[in-house]
């Protein structure tokens, strides 16, 4: 009980920062803004098939969170708390409230960036509860293993290009059954013609949490 009412505290801190200085969301917004524009400029908005545009929805949320999840801990090493939350909390307690703020920022992001996808790219589906619920446990997988990617970066001098390098490969398996699952959801209603990819995401997650609250305790002390 102790162990996450510590991580709900660091949330809670973090949530206070990110009000201050709206860094890592205007980061993320204004970059998956962006990149919907210049894509719909570039490829129109009818030209585009239903399983390119899926492609696309992912890779405008991958590469938007990839500008600015990593700032969680960055922000740490910036401003020298690091030491400090290391003394008041447990390693465990860090990453996951260092994973739900992530995890939140995500639907922010997807809160915002979705409805803007469908109406500028002229993008419907069948399936929405299917389309959600990828999309939901995709943001489990992809916010923890994000989390877990920041905490080893953090240190580093190139932080934002290595974040982006190291996250690709270890990110993959979540935009290949999200894109898989987005595509399904186009002209699927139903949670059987899905439930590969959200076994498949659900077991993502579940792997990558588990791993990370078992390896943090090194990554974050060294």
């Amino acid at each position: 009980m102790q162990l996450v009412l510590k991580a709900w505290f660091i949330f809670q801190k973090d949530l206070k920062q990110e009000f201050k200085t709206r860094y890592s969301i205007n980061a993320i917004l204004l970059f998956a803004i962006v990149t919907l524009v210049t894509v719909s400029f570039s490829i129109g908005t009818f030209a585009a098939s239903a399983e390119i545009k899926s492609s696309l929805l992912w890779i405008i949320l991958f590469f938007a969170a990839m500008s600015g999840l990593a700032h969680i801990f960055v922000r740490e090493e910036e401003k020298h708390t690091a030491d400090t939350l290391k003394l008041v909390a447990q390693p465990m307690s860090i990453f996951l409230g260092k994973f739900l703020f992530n995890f939140i920022l995500l639907i922010v992001l997807e809160i915002i960036t979705l409805p803007l996808f469908f109406a500028v790219m002229n993008f419907s589906v069948e399936g929405v509860t299917v389309l959600l619920s990828v999309l939901l446990i995709g943001s489990i997988g992809l916010s923890a293993g994000a989390t877990m990617i920041a905490a080893i970066i953090a240190k580093a001098s190139a932080k934002g290009a290595l974040f982006t390098v190291l996250s690709f490969p270890i990110l993959l398996p979540v935009l290949i059954a999200g894109i898989s699952g987005t595509k399904i959801a186009v002209y699927e209603s139903t949670f059987k013609a899905a439930g590969a990819e959200l076994q498949m995401l659900f077991a993502y997650a579940v792997v990558v949490i588990t791993a990370a609250l078992l390896l943090f305790d090194f990554v974050w002390k060294e």
